[in-house]
C-alpha cells in the first residue's frame, strides 16, 4: 500500500492554533511598545516649550502662557496628533509655570496620563508611581 505524503488535518489545526497564540502575543507587544514610543512625541514637545519658556524669562524677566510665542497653536497639538499640550502660568508676577501634554487620539489608552514639567524641572507622574509607570518609565 502506498502511503501519499502530506500533512493530516490535525497537524494543520495544530500548526494554525500555535500561529494564532503567537500573533495575540506579539500583537500586544507591539500596542505596549507604540504606546511607549509614541511618548517621545509629548516628551519633545513638553522639553522644547520648558527651553523656551527659561529663554523668555532670562529676556523678560517673567514666564508666558502664550504657546504661539514658541510656534504653536493654542492648545498645542504635538508633531504626531498623540498629545494636546496645554501651559498655565501661575500668580500675577508670572514667575512659575506648567506644561502639561495630555494624551488624544491613540494614545489616550496610554497609563501614563498626563505628562507635565514645570519650572523647576518637576516631572509627573514621578518614576515611583507604579500604576502609572506599568507600561514602561514614563519619562
Amino acid at each position: 500500500m502506498d502511503r501519499s505524503r502530506g500533512f493530516t488535518l490535525l497537524e494543520l489545526i495544530i500548526v494554525t492554533g500555535i500561529v494564532a497564540v503567537l500573533a495575540a502575543l506579539a500583537t500586544a507587544s507591539y500596542g505596549r511598545y507604540a504606546l511607549r514610543a509614541h511618548r517621545a512625541d509629548a516628551h519633545r514637545m513638553l522639553m522644547t516649550i520648558a527651553h523656551a519658556e527659561e529663554r523668555w524669562y532670562a529676556t523678560y524677566n517673567r514666564y508666558t502662557d502664550d504657546l504661539s510665542k514658541f510656534g504653536y497653536d493654542n492648545p498645542g497639538i504635538s508633531p504626531h496628533a498623540y498629545y494636546e499640550v496645554a501651559l498655565a502660568v501661575s500668580g500675577t508676577t508670572a514667575q512659575a509655570y506648567v506644561v502639561t501634554a495630555m494624551p488624544i487620539n491613540s494614545q489616550a489608552a496610554d497609563v501614563c496620563g498626563s505628562l507635565s514639567i514645570d519650572n523647576k524641572g518637576n516631572k509627573t507622574p514621578e518614576r515611583n508611581d507604579e500604576v502609572a509607570n506599568a507600561n514602561g518609565r514614563c519619562w
